[in-house]
Formats: structure tokens, C-alpha cells, sequence
């Protein structure tokens, strides 16, 4: 066997970085080894030297087969996402595809990992693919608002048929190992060493090139009800409608037709919005965990965790306890209450089981793992504690003293508080290094977002144990610095609070929410607040009544509506009225209340546009997201971005607040803060960053760069 150092790409100059892939020689077998740290993914280099390894084997009258091998735990996890934001850069990933296809000798690849987006295309052009039981499969572009560019909606047709390939690139499905042998995807799954094998199977090989199979005829009815219900759950994606087009058109049989209609839509669809928008959150979710401080910090070990109230939140927290494999200790102040707290998460799992989601066996297995207790004494062993009491700092501190006479040394103290101040809480015990706060979002079993929390003197093995279980659980985290509200509650703060003055000076609350329903939102923010009860942000306001300044505006319409019983949907009536079923409509009552208010102060309503009230709330956001970044409490824009889309329901098609102010453009946003900080008055002043890059003509994007 002798090994073929990398060559340097085509017309690189000498400084040129080296390509990541080499050839190792098995007899007569040649396989192309990627080793691209850490996925795989298809940079320029991975390119050029897959393309060129391709040709250059193929030209070798001593080879009689090629095994393509991503290395072990790996295949290609798909394209290099930084590089779409950079000028095209030849080779193009179609002509690395067209190589292999068109090589005379079998090309078999080996998938011991994921082969997604660009890398399932460049499976599907191989004759043969053998996956190891860790393969993953699957056409995943839609996910980030494009379409496969490289054949891989015209070779996957003609494996599947127009239907299932529908289903599989417009939900960007990943295939485990067994289901993408079942669908043709593989054609044997190797139980065995998976390079041995396509090594030993390369020589028998067949050539089969999929571009060359005809498309298999399907039932028209089947084809129309995969794409009615691939439309339906598209949620304003433009590529699910391009992806059922380019699929149907399959069905002419021209190939190369087929590849140029896919190629022109991926282009197209590429610099859209959309997709611009989508791959930013990519890129921001995996910059989320990069926290600086934490190079070289451990994770504790957690193999226990308890829960501190069985309320609505609490019970939530157990249950994405109980999903990540933790047994769950319960507390609260009496056995009834634990007891109560108990059938809480016994009826979500209900839910789950009725829809399909989980099994009763599996049912079973979590609530075998829950403990329910009314002493802090059964806290003792646990590894993790989460407080999720009553929004109170006095409740919460005497929990902490508490805790601090019974948890174990070294156990990570957890509180929920969504706007406290944790240095506070961190106080009330003799070991403040180990508290940090998790502000889990509700319903907290299903909402992804998680608010790492850092107070000033967490210690940073307690932050990385934070994130390591927010991975644990499937949630997304995002750290935030200590302040009230953190990032995602101070910014909402002033987003409810601007849109109520739209309220007062004239906007009606169902034209508030029509305007962000328009706008992405699924929900408007006064139906949100409907839903989530009136009388929690009441008593919010009033714990901050005596620190607010007498120069910020001050709306009482909600506290109005609150006084009068009026406390969202569990009292049938807040900004809205709602039936029996839950439908909403505007309430003549609640326009009198507006009316009356408007009128208190003399103020003659006006209309606006949606256009008006999108920019204006769109506006207020960026401006405290920016207050926020100069402040350290958030680490990047990005990062709030990411906590907004999925925590307050943000559009993900608008990549989030900053990256949306980004997009519209800076100097239109400090525009339009300057008009809302006169109507609004203290608190809403332009954020001096927000006016720096403006001014400089730089982004927050740009910002985040430096």
C-alpha cells in the first residue's frame, strides 16, 4: 500500500493551503480518503481534490475501481455554508459530481457518517453505496431555503419515484442507515469494518449511473398529495414549491434538462432572503456554544437532577429532564402538591402518547425515573438542581439558603428566574461559583430555546455544564450576562411596551398583530400575551413601579384590562374576547378602554400602515439588542437572533431582529428609533452602536466580524 500526499489545487498560488484529500492504493483499488476536520464539509479544496483525485484514477490503467471514504464516524456532512457568503469559487460542486458520474470505473462510496445535502449528491453519483449503521442520508437543503444544485433532486427521482422524493427533499428528511436501505438510498448497510468491505466489494462493482435510469412511472394521485402536503407545512419557504417543480419536471426523462432547471432554481433561490436568512442561523447556532472563557473548561458530571416546584414551568423542566435520559427528583412543600405536580407530568406524557409521539412503554420508562418529594433532604445526591418557584426574590433566595444546608458539594445550582438578578440569588448561598440560571421558555419540554445565564462569579465549568446539558436536552443555548430581563425578556420588554404606545396613539391591538402576522410572527404580541396571562406582566410592572423613570411613557391600558378581571384567554377575555372554542375577536369593551385612556390624555388617534408598525417594533428591538451587545450582555448579534426566533416566535425566515435591521438597513433603523424615542421617551433612546455603524455604514454583522 503507498499513500499519495495531497495536491496543491489547480492555479493555487505556493502559499496555497493543501487539499484535504489523499489516495491510498489496495491493489488495484484506489481509495480517495476526505479528511476535512470537523464534518466534512465541501470547502473549495475538498472540491478540487475530489475532482481531481476522480480524473486522475480514472486515467490510471492500474486501477480497476475507486472507494470514496470520509473516515471513521464520517462520509460529507454537506456544504461549507461560510463560503456561499463569499464570490463563487471554482470547482463548482456539479462538476465534481459530473467527474464521478462520469468515470468509466465503479466509484463506490462509504458511508460511515453523514451524507447530507452536497454529500448525499455525491454518493448518489457513485455505482455502489455501502453504509455502516451510522449512516445518516439525506437531501437537506430545504432546511436552509434552497434546493439540491448538483443532480441530487434528478437521481434521487429516479430511485424513489416524483412522490417520495417530494417528501424526502421538501421535508429535508435524514434517513437513518435501515430506512435509506429500504428506500435504495444504500445498497447494503455493513455490519462489519465499512472500508474493508468497499474496498473487497470495489473490484465487482457494477457500473450504474442513476443519471442513466429512466424515472419510474407513479400514481398522478400519490405525486398531488405529496406536494399539497409539502406546500402546506412550506410556512412561506419559496423552495418547497421550487423543489416540487424541478422534481415533476423530472418526469420528461431529459436528464440534462433535468440538471439545468434544478441548477437555475438553486442559484436563484441561493441569493434570496430567505436562504440568506436560514444560513445565517445555521452559522449562529454553532457559534452560540463558542463562549469565551470556557477554552479548556470541563462539564461537570451530571448523572441526577431534581426540580424545585411542580407548577406549569416545573413540570415542564421534568419532563425535558426525563426526555434526556435523567432520573428526576421533584419537590414541593407538601406531598399533595408533590403529588399534584406528578399527575402535571403524567398528563403531558398523555398528550404525547395520544399524539403518536412516544408510546406507553416509553411512557412508563420516564415516569419510572421521577421521584416526587416534600423534603429537601431526598435533594442530597443530586448532581443538578433546578429552582423553578414563583417569581419572587424572596422565595427564591430562601430556597438557595436552603439549598446551600443540603445539596452536595460541587452540584450546580439552577434557578428559572426570567428577570431577576442572579447575583442576588447567587448571594443568598455560601457557594455562588456553582449557580447559574437556566431560563427554560414555556412550554418547557418543547420550546428550544434555553437562556444560559451567567452570574459574576459562575464559574465556568458550571457555564460548560449548562451547555452541555442544553445539548443534552435538544435545546438551543444561548449565555447571557445578568441584567433584568437577560436578553430575550428586556428586549420584549420594550417591543410590548412600544407596541402598546402604537395602541394608545391610535393603532387598534388586532392591526398590531395583523401587522406582525404579516410580518412572520404566527402570533400577534397582544394574542401572545393573551395566551400567556396578563396578569403575569402586571405583576412585573408593578415590582418595577418605584425604580421607573418618571420620563419613560407609561401606557395603563393593560393594567386597566387586568383590574377589570380581564387576565388573557383562561378568563375568556384580555385584549381580545374569546368563545368557547378559543376563537378570538375584538372586544367592544376593550375599545372603550383604549378610547377612554386616549382620551385621559388627550391624545387624538391616528392610523398607521403595517408597514409602520412592523418597522417600528422591528426598530425597537435592534436598538435594545444593540444596548445589550455594548453591554456584554449578549455576545453577539447572533445570538439574539437566536434566542428571538426560538424563543419568541421571531420569523426564522428573517433570520432574526439584528439580522433583519441588518438587511433593511441601519441608517432606516436609527431613522425610525429617533421617532420612537420622542414618543416614547426614557428608555428608548438610540443605542450609541446602533449609531456608530450607521454612521460607518457597517452592519451588526459587520460588528460581530471584528
Amino acid at each position: 500500500m503507498t499513500d499519495q500526499p495531497p495536491a496543491a489545487p489547480r492555479g493555487a498560488p505556493p502559499h496555497a493551503e493543501s487539499v484535504p484529500v489523499s489516495i491510498t492504493r489496495h491493489g488495484t483499488v484506489a481509495v480517495v480518503h476526505i479528511d476535512h476536520a470537523p464534518v466534512n464539509a465541501l470547502s473549495r479544496g475538498v472540491r478540487q481534490g475530489l475532482i481531481d483525485a476522480v480524473q486522475s484514477l480514472d486515467g490510471d490503467a492500474a486501477v480497476s475501481a475507486l472507494v470514496l471514504s470520509g473516515g471513521p464516524g464520517r462520509f460529507i456532512a454537506g456544504a461549507d455554508l461560510r463560503e456561499m457568503a463569499l464570490p463563487p469559487d471554482e470547482p463548482f460542486l456539479p462538476e465534481v459530481v459530473g467527474a464521478i458520474d462520469a468515470c468509466t470505473k465503479p466509484v463506490v462510496a462509504a458511508l460511515d457518517g453523514a451524507a447530507l445535502g452536497g454529500g448525499c449528491e455525491i454518493a448518489l453519483a457513485c455505482d455502489l453505496r455501502l453504509g455502516s449503521a451510522k449512516a445518516l442520508v439525506g437531501l437537506t437543503e430545504t432546511r436552509l431555503g434552497i434546493i439540491p444544485g448538483a443532480g441530487g433532486t434528478q437521481r434521487l427521482v429516479r430511485l424513489v419515484g416524483v412522490a417520495q422524493a417530494i417528501a424526502l427533499v421538501c421535508e429535508g428528511r435524514v434517513l437513518k442507515a435501515g430506512e435509506a436501505l429500504a428506500l435504495g438510498l444504500l445498497d447494503a448497510v455493513v455490519e462489519g469494518d465499512l472500508l474493508t468491505e468497499a474496498i473487497a466489494r470495489a473490484p465487482a462493482a457494477a457500473k450504474r449511473r442513476l443519471s442513466a435510469l429512466p424515472v419510474p412511472v407513479g400514481d398522478p394521485a400519490e405525486e398531488a398529495a405529496a406536494a399539497a402536503k409539502a406546500l402546506k407545512g412550506a410556512k412561506g419557504v419559496p423552495a418547497i414549491a421550487e423543489a416540487i417543480r424541478v422534481i415533476t419536471a423530472s418526469k420528461d426523462g431529459d436528464f440534462a434538462a433535468g440538471l439545468a432547471l434544478e441548477r437555475a432554481a438553486f442559484l436563484a433561490l441561493r441569493e434570496s432572503p430567505e436562504a440568506k436568512a436560514l444560513r445565517h442561523l445555521f452559522l449562529a447556532e454553532r457559534e452560540a456554544v463558542k463562549v469565551p472563557g470556557l477554552e479548556g473548561a470541563k462539564a461537570r458530571s451530571v448523572s441526577s437532577a431534581a426540580v424545585i416546584g411542580a407548577g406549569t414551568m416545573g413540570a415542564g423542566i421534568a419532563v425535558a429532564l426525563l426526555d434526556a435520559g435523567y432520573p428526576v427528583i421533584l419537590v414541593e412543600r407538601d406531598d399533595e402538591a408533590a403529588q399534584a405536580g406528578v399527575a402535571r407530568i403524567d398528563a403531558l406524557y398523555a398528550r404525547q402518547v395520544k399524539s403518536n409521539r412516544i408510546d406507553e412503554a416509553r411512557k412508563a420508562e420516564r415516569l419510572a425515573r421521577l421521584l416526587p418529594a416534600s423534603d429537601y433532604a431526598a435533594l442530597a445526591q443530586a448532581d443538578l438542581i433546578v429552582e423553578a418557584a414563583f417569581e419572587d426574590m424572596g422565595v427564591k433566595t430562601d430556597i438557595f439558603r436552603r439549598l446551600d444546608k443540603v445539596a452536595k458539594q460541587g452540584a450546580v445550582l439552577a434557578t428559572n428566574t426570567s428577570y431577576l438578578d442572579l447575583d442576588a440569588i447567587a448571594a443568598a448561598t455560601a457557594r455562588p461559583q456553582d449557580v447559574v440560571g437556566l431560563h427554560f421558555f414555556a412550554p418547557a419540554n418543547v420550546m428550544k430555546l434555553l437562556e444560559v445565564v451567567k452570574a459574576t462569579r459562575t464559574a465556568p465549568d458550571v457555564l460548560a455544564t449548562a451547555l452541555a446539558l442544553a445539548k443534552k436536552m435538544g435545546k438551543q443555548p444561548v449565555v447571557a450576562g445578568n441584567c433584568d430581563g437577560f436578553i430575550g425578556n428586556r428586549i420584549y420588554a420594550v417591543y410590548r411596551r412600544h407596541a402598546e404606545y402604537l395602541v394608545e396613539d391610535g393603532a387598534a391591538p388586532e392591526e398590531v398583530d395583523a401587522a406582525l402576522e404579516a410580518f412572520g410572527f404566527a402570533m400577534g404580541i397582544f394574542a401572545v400575551s393573551d395566551m400567556s396571562g396578563l396578569d403575569i406582566a402586571y405583576a412585573m410592572r408593578k415590582r418595577r413601579a418605584a425604580a421607573r423613570d418618571p420620563n419613560e411613557r407609561y401606557v395603563s391600558i393593560a393594567d386597566t384590562l387586568v383590574e377589570a378581571g380581564r387576565l388573557g384567554r383562561k378568563t375568556n377575555g384580555g385584549w381580545y374576547a374569546y368563545d368557547a372554542d378559543g376563537n378570538r375577536s375584538p372586544d367592544p369593551a376593550v375599545t372603550q378602554i383604549i378610547a377612554e385612556a386616549r382620551a385621559a390624555k388627550g391624545i387624538q388617534p391616528r392610523s398607521f400602515t403595517q408597514e409602520q408598525i412592523q418597522l417600528r417594533l422591528l426598530a425597537v428591538m435592534a436598538n435594545e439588542g444593540a444596548k445589550e451587545l455594548a453591554e456584554g450582555i449578549a455576545l453577539r448579534p447572533s445570538d439574539i437572533d437566536l434566542a428571538f426566533v426560538n424563543g419568541y416566535g421571531f420569523p426564522r425566515l428573517k433570520g432574526g431582529p439584528m439580522h433583519a435591521a441588518d438587511a433593511l438597513g441601519l441608517p432606516t433603523i436609527l431613522t425610525e428609533i429617533k421617532v420612537a424615542h420622542a414618543t416614547g421617551g426614557a428608555g428608548s433612546e438610540p443605542a450609541e452602536l446602533l449609531a456608530q455603524l450607521a454612521a460607518e455604514g457597517r452592519t451588526f454583522a459587520d460588528w460581530q466580524k471584528a
